[in-house]
């Protein structure tokens, strides 16, 4: 579940180094290294393990091992605690200790390979979605890009335009929910209108069946005319 999975490393060379390591301490050491399908792996199945290296942050992990152990018949595994060194070098945003975290962000930015050609793709106009909860950076990315030179199209103004007197949805939204989500000017009250939608599931699917389709019509709009403009 790790964000950024793209960024870790794959399990072929993490075996390889963990193989390097184990033969630089101990080369006569006998070992196996198998890969995690789940949060326990062989450690609450295999009756021949003795011992599990833990760590202070992953202890609990471990005394949550030897509970499944328990439930399994088998008797609970030596936690051996090691402490984990600190990384002399880290970013101020970066954990204390060496970890993977710390990696994949100094990977952020980085090429991982080359860009693909894909024929199937056309050249332009090349589509970026910009997606994301309340604050998470939307509105700044979409200025960044902006200022680079890419067309912005602002799904959040399409939604006010697409229902506005005139707009594509309007007519269809006020036979829906009645003119009583009308202002006296005639445009919609969307506090009113969002009273009759935001608590009923039902409601709602009726508001975005017919304000969706609009929305990505003139977004389709929008893209062809972005194209138009190289």
């Amino acid at each position: 579940d790790k964000v950024l999975a793209e960024l870790i490393e794959p399990y072929e060379l993490r075996a390889a180094k963990l193989r390097e390591f184990l033969e630089d301490v101990k080369p006569s050491l006998r070992y196996d290294i198998v890969p995690l399908a789940d949060p326990y792996g062989p450690a609450v199945t295999d009756p021949d393990l003795q011992c599990l290296v833990v760590s202070e942050e992953t202890r609990r992990g471990g005394e949550a091992v030897n509970k499944k152990r328990l439930e399994n018949g088998l008797p609970e595994l030596a936690l051996h605690e090691i402490q984990l060194m600190k990384d002399p070098d880290h970013g101020q945003n970066e954990e204390e200790k060496i970890s993977s975290s710390s990696l994949r962000q100094r990977l952020l930015g980085t090429l991982l390979r080359p860009p693909r050609q894909d024929p199937a793709l056309p050249p332009r106009p090349y589509v970026i979605g910009l997606t994301g909860g309340t604050g998470s950076g939307k509105t700044s990315i979409a200025r960044l890009l902006g200022e680079l030179g890419a067309f912005v199209i602002d799904a959040d103004k399409l939604g006010h335009a697409v229902y506005a007197p005139g707009g594509p949805a309007y007519g269809q939204v006020v036979a829906a929910f009645g003119a009583e989500i009308l202002n006296a000017d005639g445009t919609i009250n969307r506090k009113v209108l969002g009273a009759k939608v935001f608590g009923s599931p039902e409601q709602l699917k009726v508001l975005t069946d017919i304000v969706w389709p609009e929305m990505a019509r003139m977004v389709q709009a929008q893209i062809r005319e972005a194209g138009a403009q190289g």
